[in-house]
């Protein structure tokens, strides 16, 4: 059966911007209103985002999302409304103890995340630290030794921060270079640019497979499902929906793709500024499949 039973939405650079007290650190009122009112229909919109569930408990909470939504790069499938956990996909623990001793050994701002908390070593606080508490609208648990002492939680996902693309190559080779399995992909956030935020999780786990779970979780086909993103790493999840719908702020390479989409399955939208996922939405309402 055509038509969108179920939303998957980007967060950064999609319903947040860089416009302080706009859509930023949240979405602006009317998008969150929008989301509401859809979700009200009976259709089920999961955020899809790098970030952890407590940096977008109160987007959902606020827009009334009580459903499941994928965290931490697709490591986490939580609805924090009730506090649900779907999924946790952990990683090895030896793995996470060596990619962290490599990336502080070469002076690379690292992170690590469990479900609720995130963590740094405290001789690497710096000027990221304020800007990704920003973003995050948390504070990290400050380590002494964030190697050694990480082998006492469950760890969800590893984030080193890279100063610029030429650092981000640097990061990356230096992954590599260890051979683990595990996954690494990248995201930006438009408050922080040039950083760019390494997002490493356990084998095979990505945005695009927290899509799948969520769709599972849903019982709606891929096929029936809308998907919204801005930046090319978003088309991993949008290439597997049935529809699909790019920012105005996206890249081109993303819009690009979207329109590979055949015709009234696809939509480029209005800039994150000046809310245009409300634009994307609007233009998909008709053929929204109510519960």
């Amino acid at each position: 059966m055509k038509g969108i039973k179920g939303i998957i939405l980007d967060v950064d650079g999609v319903i947040v911007g860089e416009k302080i007290g706009f859509n930023f650190p949240n979405p602006n009122i009317h998008v969150i209103n929008k989301l509401k009112e859809i979700r009200k229909k009976g259709i089920p919109i999961s955020l899809c985002t790098a970030k952890p569930h407590f940096s977008t408990g109160k987007i959902i909470k606020e827009a009334e999302l009580n459903n499941y939504h994928i965290a931490d790069g697709g490591s986490v499938i939580i609805n924090p409304i009730d506090n649900t956990i779907v999924k946790k996909h952990v990683m090895d623990k030896k793995k996470v103890k060596d990619i962290l001793e490599m990336y502080i050994a070469n002076d690379i701002y690292t992170e690590f995340y469990t479900v609720d908390n995130y963590f740094i070593q405290g001789s690497q606080q710096c000027d990221i630290t304020p800007k990704h508490v920003h973003i995050l609208q948390q504070n990290p648990v400050i380590l002494e030794d964030i190697a050694n002492e990480s082998i006492k939680y469950d760890v969800t996902k590893i984030m080193p921060i890279a100063l610029n693309e030429k650092d981000k190559n640097r990061v990356t080779n230096l992954f590599e270079g260890m051979n683990t399995g595990l996954t690494l992909s990248w995201g930006i956030h438009p408050v922080a640019n040039p950083l760019k935020f390494g997002i490493i999780t356990a084998t095979g786990i990505s945005k695009k497979q927290g899509a799948i779970e969520i769709a599972n979780n849903m019982n709606v086909p891929l096929e029936n499902i809308l998907a919204v993103g801005d930046s090319t790493s978003d088309w991993q999840f949008i290439e597997l929906c049935g529809y699909g719908a790019a920012m105005g702020n996206a890249s081109e390479k993303l819009k690009k793709y979207v329109k590979t989409k055949q015709e009234g399955h696809f939509y480029i939208g209005g800039d994150v500024d000046e809310n245009g996922i409300i634009e994307i939405l609007n233009y998909f309402e008709e053929i929204m499949l109510v519960q």
